[in-house]
């Protein structure tokens, strides 16, 4: 399977943004990726809530969305939508979904799965996020058959949540999807090594599209402008690096020799090893 990661810089219009991801894709789609993905808030990076009050649109109006359907369905490939921020779908909660999209080659919409765990932390004095302030987690895991293979779908943060991870492979994954906007300090910290342990505790192969660099925020200048850390990274199942997108927008094609799957879980069958237990 032939593999292209979009890496994005997406700022705070979604139309400039859609204008920067479709010549990337059309790029990916030429070089023959059989599978293509997007990083987490493709369409919409704001710290500015009255901005994305503003911008963002429910899933059915959503241009982005439409855009890349129409694009997936004109290429023939499988497209992974890293994520949307959309209008929630629950009126009376009021807070926005932060919603993957799994397009088939007709440009149909195989599978949605929403965040499960929202990103609160404060990582220093200057930088602190809340994301459940602004978005309704989701509830449930995705599983879902892309180009024949079982394809498990998580976004950014749930990276930090291993049992979902292992929960996906003891159900069938053989690719997980991880995209992300993580921030410059922890994807310093903790990106790359994350990464790798999800996949050798998987047996799996990891995909992870990211933005990068400085987002623009021209709507919203009096807003300290956010940073991601970028390296998209492809990881085999043996925890191996197979494609590092750097820090800058681009494409990055990786090709996945997917019996990697079964010869490291034939030599680590960690899965089939958990055994219940006490405590504490």
């Amino acid at each position: 399977m032939k593999v292209a990661m979009l890496q994005l810089t997406s700022g705070d219009d979604p139309y400039a943004n859609l204008a920067e991801t479709i010549p990337l894709l059309r790029k990916a789609a030429a070089g023959g990726a059989d599978l293509v993905l997007t990083p987490e808030v493709t369409n919409l990076l704001s710290p500015d809530r009255a901005r994305q009050t503003e911008m963002l649109k429910p899933e059915s109006q959503d241009p982005t969305l439409a855009a890349l359907r129409t694009e997936a369905r004109a290429a023939g490939i499988w497209l992974l939508v890293g994520s949307l921020a959309l209008k929630g779908d629950d009126p009376e909660d009021g807070r926005f979904a932060n919603r993957s999209f799994l397009i088939d080659p007709e440009g149909e919409i195989a599978a949605r799965y929403d965040k499960l765990h929202m990103f609160d932390v404060t990582i220093s004095e200057t930088e602190r996020y809340r994301e459940s302030a602004a978005y309704r987690p989701g509830n449930r895991a995705v599983l879902v058959q892309a180009a024949g293979q079982p394809l498990g779908m998580t976004i950014c943060y749930d990276l930090r949540f291993p049992e979902l991870y292992l929960r996906l492979a003891r159900a069938g994954a053989r690719l997980i999807t991880v995209p992300s906007a993580f921030s410059t300090i922890t994807g310093k910290a903790h990106w790359e090594v994350l990464l790798r342990a999800r996949a050798i505790e998987t047996g799996c192969f990891i995909l992870a599209p990211a933005q990068c660099a400085t987002h623009p925020a021209p709507h919203s200048p009096d807003r300290q402008p956010r940073q991601s850390y970028g390296h998209s990274l492809a990881v085999d199942p043996w925890g191996k690096v197979l494609a590092d997108g750097g820090t800058v927008p681009g494409v990055t094609f990786v090709s996945l020799d997917l019996k990697a799957v079964d010869r490291a879980r034939s030599r680590i069958p960690s899965l089939k090893h958990g055994r219940p237990f006490e405590g504490p």
